[in-house]
């Protein structure tokens, strides 16, 4: 998702509340930490519970731990650049009566690009592809980040791009493709199998 650049909302900093902000910062890092990085959002009772403790808003509660659940929209884009080759993969996934195909990966001096296509007979369910690919990720193990680029899709046919950062190496023979459906574009629900490609 790309976003614009933020712009500092005010000149004014009081210098005595910054030891408080890092420390918030230190929190932060450490909810991620206990939680593997899923931490959900608070039950709105214990939210107000915490409001009328801490003399806060209970909206603007509500809306911070909301900012919190989204942190990853914030990641910074990694643009391909600088071409570099085009490596064959011709891999395919079949399940119930979808093909999944993974025909090349196009490797960039910064980063990798993934087109996963998906096809099925349009005769049988003709609209379903609507509601079967509306939100699925790529998943690779770290250190690599992975974010959906682009997609088009029409009757019998869907085509999605992922963007990989660091660059995959072009030895693809120990990576392994993971296509999770999800049922919301936050990523909060899973919908579905996990689809998963060998490049080997």
């Amino acid at each position: 998702m790309r976003h614009r650049a933020f712009e500092r909302p005010t000149e004014h900093y009081d210098e005595r509340v910054s030891h408080i902000d890092e420390q918030i910062c230190s929190l932060l890092m450490q909810r991620k930490e206990v939680a593997n990085n899923l931490p959900g959002y608070p039950p709105f009772e214990i939210i107000a519970k915490w409001a009328d403790s801490y003399g806060l808003y209970e909206d603007f509660l509500k809306m911070l731990f909301s900012v919190l659940l989204s942190e990853e929209h914030y990641k910074p884009i990694v643009e391909p650049a600088g071409f570099r080759r085009l490596l064959p993969v011709l891999k395919y996934k079949e399940h119930e009566e979808f093909f999944y195909t993974i025909s090349s990966v196009r490797q960039y001096s910064n980063a990798s690009v993934i087109n996963l296509d998906i096809d099925w007979d349009e005769t049988n369910e003709p609209l379903r592809h609507s509601k079967e690919f509306s939100n699925i990720e790529l998943h690779l193990p770290e250190p690599y980040s992975c974010r959906f680029h682009s997609g088009v899709s029409n009757e019998g046919h869907a085509s999605y791009s992922y963007v990989v950062s660091p660059p995959l190496p072009d030895d693809l023979s120990d990576i392994s493709f993971v296509f999770k459906k999800f049922s919301d574009p936050f990523k909060r629900e899973p919908a579905g199998c996990e689809i998963v490609i060998e490049a080997s």
